[in-house]
């Protein structure tokens, strides 16, 4: 019975870093730019295509590198072409604009690359369990952890101590403000975009060698995601991480006990949220109160 529980804990921290990693691209494009991307999750699948594309050349480590750079170029020409002249007028423009080129994007890397899911090839010195009585212990999910670990602390101590890092939390504060101080704002933006989009192409490469690489791949994340924003909190990027864990930890330790109820618990933890705590658990106060 321990070893189960530690099992679903186990898998549960793996699913909930990948939610989290989506919910933070989410949240940082939703902070600054205004927009609720329903199309991260195809850009999410996209870094994962374009890894498995460039791997037999540059290797799974050289793929996870230049994928996101690469998902990020067509992340940066979506927002200038697409997104840009949407900022000011109403947000509900950019959902069904996003929600309508996830489904042309999805629709495009089966058409590119197939309908049926691609195997996603990792080192196979990755892929040989730590221990005998916890198989499940792979050098792969040791690496996924500490790879996101370190891609979320560079994050956070870019948002706090760079230059454009600061001027993105001065414009999830008061955009019109540092616009009046000479602030790039359209740069700021495409900027902040760009590093959702990296946040997303890191997620999809890493669970492709998870979960194995499908068009749907990102489609079957995203409201997850976007529960655990709510559940974290909107407007918190701490908040974005510890909802995704919550609700990544929750679901794993269902599905070993009652496999039925995997998908709604994440929904049953953010009503429970919402009644009581509007805003979420790390949310600012004011949003929804």
């Amino acid at each position: 019975m321990e070893l189960l529980l530690f099992y679903s804990l186990f898998n549960g921290v793996i699913i909930g870093i990948f939610y989290a990693m989506m919910a933070l691209g989410l949240s940082l494009i939703l902070g600054l730019n205004g927009v609720i991307n329903f199309a991260h999750g195809t850009f999410m699948a996209l870094g994962g295509y374009l890894a498995f594309t460039i791997e037999p050349y540059v290797g799974f480590w050289g793929s996870l590198f230049l994928a996101p750079l690469l998902a990020v170029v067509f992340g940066i020409a979506t927002e200038r072409l697409l997104i840009r002249p949407l900022y000011g007028r109403d947000p509900l423009f950019s959902l069904l604009l996003t929600f309508g080129l996830a489904m042309i994007m999805e629709d495009l890397i089966r058409t590119i690359w197939g309908a049926v899911g691609v195997p996603f090839a990792i080192p196979g010195y990755l892929n040989a369990p730590l221990s005998n009585s916890m198989f499940f212990l792979t050098g792969y999910r040791i690496a996924l952890i500490l790879i996101t670990v370190l891609v979320a602390g560079a994050l956070f101590a870019a948002l706090r101590y760079s230059r454009i890092g600061i001027r993105i939390r001065a414009g999830n504060a008061d955009l019109e403000t540092i616009s009046s101080l000479g602030v790039n704002i359209l740069f700021l933006r495409a900027a902040n975009f760009g590093i959702g989009i990296y946040l997303a192409g890191i997620a999809g490469i890493l669970a492709a060698g998870q979960l194995g690489l499908s068009p749907s791949i990102g489609a079957s994340l995203i409201m997850p995601a976007f529960v655990a924003i709510i559940v974290g909190g909107v407007g918190s990027l701490a908040g974005s991480v510890l909802g995704g864990l919550i609700i990544g930890i929750a679901s794993g330790v269902t599905a070993a006990f009652f496999p039925a109820a995997q998908e709604v618990v994440i929904y049953v933890i953010m009503a429970i949220v919402l009644i009581v705590r509007p805003r979420g658990l790390l949310g600012q106060e004011g949003l929804f109160e």
